[in-house]
């Protein structure tokens, strides 16, 4: 994600500090009622009102953290529900994302254990993933649980989103740069259209050096674009499935069209 690319955060004012930490403090005291039973393992259950107050909270937590993931995240949880409920009906009509919604398979160290994947054959997308994590000291059970999502089906859903995240770093050659996490927030955005995921690439973009936010006003944008009208549905690919086979096979299968590195750098 962009803001784990970040290196130093964003400097922080007396005002602003005292703004975070009261939305801190409120956060902190919704988080400890609930509205309602519980209906997974570790729901939250809030009203829209409790939603609103998190997500304005957690956004301006965000902003003074960046690099404290869990806090977009609940932006999006409390923030993202019709675009969840368009991404479950897309899945539920496509056969492969119907069987991910019944098998519910998560992307964990446990399931998917590095030594296993460095087993695969060197070209392939498994062994690949292996190394893009190892290389960049990453942890698959560092992606943080769904909380305030209501419905079940629609908490699945993006938690499917979360854990797929790096493997799309991977499938599109996308570094965990500044420039790349931003580039992959606009596919995330044009395929999934969760307004966390725009908030995140225009949040990153203003960080971005002019030359850098014009190569994704020219290209970046574009190939978003291209992939959300003409691409594959990526939350209905088994990647489970995927991982033994040549990254490059399951590329061309896809309709995967990868950016040049000189334009996200």
């Amino acid at each position: 994600m962009w803001w784990r690319a970040s290196e130093g955060g964003l400097e922080t004012g007396r005002r602003r500090g005292e703004g975070t930490a009261a939305a801190r403090a409120a956060m902190s005291r919704l988080l400890q009622g609930g509205a309602g039973s519980s209906r997974y393992a570790g729901h939250v259950p809030t009203t829209l009102l409790e939603k609103a107050l998190l997500g304005s909270s957690s956004a301006i937590l965000a902003l003074a953290s960046p690099r404290e993931a869990h806090l977009v995240g609940v932006v999006g949880e409390t923030t993202g529900a019709a675009a969840l409920r368009r991404l479950l009906f897309r899945m539920e009509k496509n056969p492969v994302g119907r069987t991910i919604l019944q098998d519910r398979p998560q992307i964990t160290s446990k399931v998917l254990p590095l030594h296993s994947l460095h087993k695969l054959p060197a070209d392939s997308f498994g062994a690949a993933y292996a190394r893009f994590l190892e290389r960049n000291a990453f942890d698959p059970d560092d992606r943080s649980p769904v909380r305030f999502v209501d419905d079940p089906d629609l908490a699945y859903v993006m938690l499917r989103y979360r854990q797929i995240h790096d493997l799309w770093h991977v499938l599109y050659d996308l570094p965990p740069t500044f420039m790349g996490e931003v580039a992959l927030k606009w596919l995330e955005a044009a395929q999934t259209g969760l307004p966390m995921c725009a908030l995140g690439a225009m949040a990153g973009g203003i960080r971005l050096k002019p030359r850098q936010r014009s190569a994704i006003a020219q290209h970046v944008l574009p190939w978003a674009l291209r992939h959300a009208m003409r691409g594959p549905d990526l939350m209905s690919v088994y990647y489970e499935r995927e991982l033994p086979r040549s990254l490059e096979d399951v590329r061309n299968e896809l309709g995967i069209e990868v950016l040049p590195r000189k334009r996200i750098q």
